[in-house]
């Protein structure tokens, strides 16, 4: 939770400081220039987002529906409490609303937060409780082609991974599936073959996939489209996407 309204996050194993919102890396040691500042690895990450995002809160709020439950007029509301407004000014800026609306507004906002601390301290719970094949594996959060109904176990992730990589998980790829589960479990065993603190030319990328799979250019597709790698609009330079 902390990450998030942070807007970025430690890598521990390579020590860099990673924006949650593009991507981009600021390794610790590191001295990076911004203006006529010198600023070290965090510092930069933070100054990163405000400048090039505006806030972590204006990114979170334009998040679509299914990850935030808000509603076009509830996100309105919001970001005039965000900009500090009270409630009078907040209700003469919109149709049909009066003071007395946007109290209960506010109150009915906070109820929701409490309900939500609630409900994560149960599923975190749960979480520590159930059998380590019923867990679910983590899914890239901006892949755009996946939702709620691919909910994938850590035992078929397990399953899936020895059918199509019969050689090992460093091994060819016997076939590519067009279940989504089954994809999804592939394309993120194949992102592991690249350096997250890397850019790849497409021949470098292809070069990677054909020791892999010999239609590199589905597997190059798919990356992008699920949200596993980003690139350049040209083509030019690819990453893995964080």
């Amino acid at each position: 939770m902390a990450e998030i309204k942070k807007g970025y996050v430690g890598d521990p194993s390579s020590e860099d400081f990673i924006c949650l919102i593009c991507g981009e890396r600021f390794t610790k040691g590191r001295i990076y220039q911004d203006d006529d500042l010198l600023l070290e690895a965090e510092k930069a990450v933070k100054t990163h987002i405000r400048k090039q995002h505006g806030s972590t809160f204006e990114f979170l709020l334009e998040m679509d529906k299914k990850y935030t439950g808000l509603t076009g007029h509830q996100k309105t509301i919001l970001t005039a409490f965000y900009q500090g407004l009270d409630d009078k000014s907040i209700a003469a800026k919109m149709e049909n609303a009066n003071t007395s609306t946007v109290r209960n507004q506010r109150f009915a906002f906070r109820e929701k937060a409490k309900q939500a601390k609630v409900f994560l301290a149960i599923m975190e719970l749960l979480a520590e409780k159930s059998a380590k094949g019923d867990r679910f594996i983590d899914i890239p959060r901006r892949a755009a082609m996946v939702d709620e109904r691919i909910a994938i176990t850590e035992q078929e992730n397990k399953e899936f991974v020895k059918a199509y990589f019969k050689e090992g998980v460093d091994g060819p790829l016997s076939s590519f599936p067009k279940k989504e589960k089954r994809k999804i479990v592939i394309l993120k065993q194949l992102i592991q073959r690249f350096d997250p603190q890397r850019k790849y030319t497409e021949k470098e990328v292809n070069d990677i996939l054909n020791k892999a799979y010999h239609d590199h250019v589905t597997l190059r597709r798919n990356l992008i489209e699920y949200g596993f790698m980003d690139r350049y609009p040209d083509g030019s330079c690819y990453w893995v996407k964080n």
